[in-house]
């Protein structure tokens, strides 16, 4: 028998009973549909968790002054200072794109009819960028505000609504700062929120840091940002950081340089682990479906006992036999992983085309992964049950009701 012959008469037997064919594919059509919607969701929520942690700021190292063996009085000299900033910006100069600092107070408003403490932060024009801060009206503040202390400020978007009505409402209003009055020059949001955690909570105000620095007893710096131009300077340049910092204050003194590279890499870690658990969950329902192929082709070589016989006597060979039963169940194999695939790529392509703001990446590689092991599960599990059909003794098969 050729090997269209072959293929044309298992299908064929196939078509005979084409109720038990779909339900004997229906296992690999949702086995392999899950095994791309479980990649799909993985690399989609792999790529979210990054790109927020991105999202706080692109190559960001962060310091600040952790402990010292002095009493606190004493050890303030020991707290990061503008001055250290400025001299981290010199020492690595082009490597870096900028370097910033932040310090912080609290002071009363008088917001909704209520008095609340509100958090005031002072930095300079690099900020925003460090932190990658989303601009929602007016501008952010220059280097000309900070070098010249002018009475300038921006507002998080939700103060801004609280105290005047909206964002675009709030430019060019009066704010009364530590007995001040500072002109609203803009407002703004984080990138990526951070809920608080940061030093950016969601009622914030930022001033130029020249300013602020007359309303804190003490010059602290905390933390100290910078941002590096290539990811693979982060590192070495963390250490730099440290390193500029400990040389200009006394022995002793213990500062905290982390950045984010550890916390992306534990994210991507941990994503590929998920997604492995996920895809093995996945292919335990592939197994089970090939069993289930396997048992219904037992059945099928059971029922078709005296045909198989009457081949036989007309002159097929075991071989023919066995390729024939192996056939039919590669292609009910592959055609539930061919209509699983196609399940499992068009949700995807659905919630794209229905939703702008997500884009859902499909894996081609689980595609060609999830048609291969379709392939796989109807030879594996097609084996056994063409074999025995292949081994039945045709004077016997013949004689069989």
């Amino acid at each position: 028998m050729r090997f269209d012959e072959a293929l044309r008469s298992s299908w064929d037997a196939l078509q005979a009973n084409r109720l038990r064919t779909f339900l004997t594919a229906l296992g690999l059509v949702i086995g392999n549909a899950s095994v791309i919607l479980v990649v799909t969701i993985s690399l989609t929520s792999r790529d979210y968790v990054l790109e927020q942690i991105r999202g706080i700021g692109s190559n960001m190292i962060y310091a600040y002054y952790e402990a010292g063996s002095k009493a606190v009085r004493a050890a303030e000299a020991d707290f990061i200072k503008m001055a250290d900033v400025e001299a981290v910006r010199e020492a690595l100069g082009d490597r870096i794109i900028a370097a910033t600092g932040v310090m912080t107070t609290y002071d009363t408003m008088m917001i909704q009819g209520r008095e609340e403490d509100v958090k005031v932060i002072g930095s300079d024009e690099q900020y925003p960028a460090v932190r990658n801060l989303v601009l929602l009206a007016g501008r952010f503040m220059d280097a000309e505000d900070v070098a010249l202390r002018r009475k300038v400020a921006m507002l998080t978007e939700r103060l801004a609504t609280r105290l005047y009505g909206g964002r675009q409402a709030a430019v060019g209003r009066r704010i009364k700062i530590h007995g001040l009055q500072f002109t609203v020059i803009g407002t703004f949001r984080e990138k990526t929120e951070s809920f608080g955690l940061s030093e950016l909570s969601r009622e914030t105000v930022l001033i130029p840091i020249t300013l602020l620095r007359y309303f804190t007893p003490v010059e602290r710096i905390d933390p100290m940002y910078v941002q590096v131009k290539r990811a693979e300077d982060v590192v070495p340049l963390t250490a730099a950081v440290r390193s500029i910092l400990e040389s200009r204050h006394r022995p002793g003194a213990r500062y905290t340089v982390e950045n984010l590279t550890g916390i992306l890499e534990a994210a991507s870690n941990i994503a590929w682990i998920l997604t492995i658990v996920l895809i093995l969950v996945a292919a335990i329902s592939l197994v089970i479906s090939g069993i289930g192929i396997m048992n219904i082709m037992l059945v099928t070589v059971t029922e078709r006992t005296r045909e198989i016989g009457i081949r036989m006597s007309v002159g097929a060979s075991r071989r023919d036999i066995l390729r024939q039963f192996l056939f039919e169940a590669i292609l009910i194999s592959v055609a539930g992983g061919l209509a699983g695939i196609v399940v499992g790529i068009s949700i995807p392509a659905a919630v794209n085309y229905a939703v702008e703001e997500i884009q859902v990446p499909v894996s081609a590689l689980s595609v060609a992964v999830a048609f291969a092991v379709s392939f796989l599960v109807g030879t594996v599990f097609g084996l056994l049950p063409a074999n025995r059909a292949a081994r039945l003794n045709p004077t016997e098969a013949l004689r069989y009701e």
